[in-house]
């Protein structure tokens, strides 16, 4: 059957969603999908800031959580700096893929090469 899934969207349109296998009620075994769907859009009716204001906001009040301190954002550059330097010696370009989408089709073909699979009645 459809697999269970957990969305949380933490920055331009908030959410939560979760979809789940779920009994129906009775004797009988018969599974359905059930949603959780917490869209914060459609939940809620008052102004919500756009992130940047939230994060200034953040700020002035002295809360960092939402701020990478130095040692984390060193510690990243050690990371990711030998494969951004790979990436240029090769001349790799990224592919290109239209906004909003789940990525190029190469992204697709990769995942089923390792095994992947994607449950395509999953919609929100």
């Amino acid at each position: 059957g459809p697999r269970n899934g957990l969305v949380v969207r933490r920055q331009r349109e908030e959410a939560l969603y979760m979809k789940m296998n779920v009994k129906t009620p009775g004797l009988a075994w018969n599974p359905v999908q059930s949603e959780l769907d917490l869209t914060y859009r459609e939940r809620y009716d008052h102004h919500r800031p756009d992130p940047y204001s939230r994060l200034l906001l953040e700020a002035l009040r002295g809360n960092q959580e939402s701020f990478v301190r130095s040692d984390e954002t060193q510690a990243a550059w050690a990371i990711f700096s030998p494969l951004l330097q790979r990436l240029e010696q090769e001349r790799r370009i990224p592919e290109p893929y239209t906004a909003g989408t789940r990525g190029p089709p190469s992204a697709d073909a990769l995942a089923l090469r390792v095994g992947f699979v994607h449950e395509q009645s999953y919609s929100w």
